[in-house]
């Protein structure tokens, strides 16, 4: 009987013990999530505008049939006065509503320049961003494309396609997956002002002739190739994976 009882305890003691472990590891697990979460959230102050421009990820001097003349000036003078227009845009922004007086539909002229060079800005570090690499696809990203378009070459056929036809204009392809649909697709952008509602881009190709004017005059499907031949698939993969989690 005795022995009975202490057998009854010992499984007491054994199921308080680890229901206290699992309480006390639901809960660190739970404020290790906080933690990460309160340190990974950043949230830079509106009106506030980087300073200096993102640095090239790649060599400008050794991308295959892309001169680094063309790069420096792309980076240096139609990125880099984006950023500098857009800094200006948002003092402005800050003035202007700091001032009661202010008409709303001048403060609307300064939100539309500021919609279309932020768009400026972040495209384009896309842009750069995933260039430098030797165009080789791997075969996961490879099947992934061939699932959501049936077949790799009837994606990149469309990518083609959209940026032939703003050949000789202005304008980004981009492809991009929708959080929302759950979609990867390809997208046309007239400008920087248009971007697909809920969706982060993945491949970002710049169809302004600043882009490939300087290497290939108005050849804009010779650019295309080139740009095809210096896609990073690494960093294609890597927002592929951010976005899908």
């Amino acid at each position: 009987m005795d022995e009975q009882i202490d057998v009854n305890r010992r499984k007491l003691l054994h199921g308080a013990a680890a229901t206290a472990l699992v309480t006390t590891s639901a809960a660190s697990l739970a404020e290790g999530s906080a933690a990460q979460e309160k340190t990974t959230m950043t949230i830079t102050p509106a009106f506030e505008s980087q300073s200096s421009l993102k640095p090239l990820p790649f060599d400008p001097a050794k991308l295959a049939g892309l001169s680094e003349r063309l790069m420096r000036s792309h980076w240096e003078n139609n990125y880099g006065g984006s950023v500098k227009a857009l800094a200006a845009v948002k003092k402005q922004l800050s003035e202007a509503l700091a001032n009661k007086d202010t008409p709303p539909f001048i403060y609307n002229d300064l939100k539309r320049e500021h919609l279309l060079r932020t768009g400026s800005v972040v495209f384009h570090e896309y842009y750069f961003g995933n260039l430098g690499g030797n165009g080789q696809v791997s075969a996961a990203e490879r099947k992934l494309l061939s699932d959501s378009f049936g077949s790799f070459d009837q994606w990149e056929t469309e990518f083609r396609r959209i940026g032939a036809g703003l050949g000789g204009g202005s304008g980004w392809v981009v492809l991009g997956f929708n959080t929302h649909l759950r979609q990867l697709e390809n997208y046309w952008l007239g400008d920087h002002a248009h971007g697909p509602a809920a969706t982060v881009p993945i491949l970002v190709m710049d169809m302004y002739e600043h882009s490939y004017q300087m290497d290939f005059g108005a050849a804009a499907a010779k650019y295309i190739d080139a740009f095809f031949k210096n896609i990073q698939w690494e960093t294609v993969a890597a927002r592929l994976e951010a976005a899908t989690k």
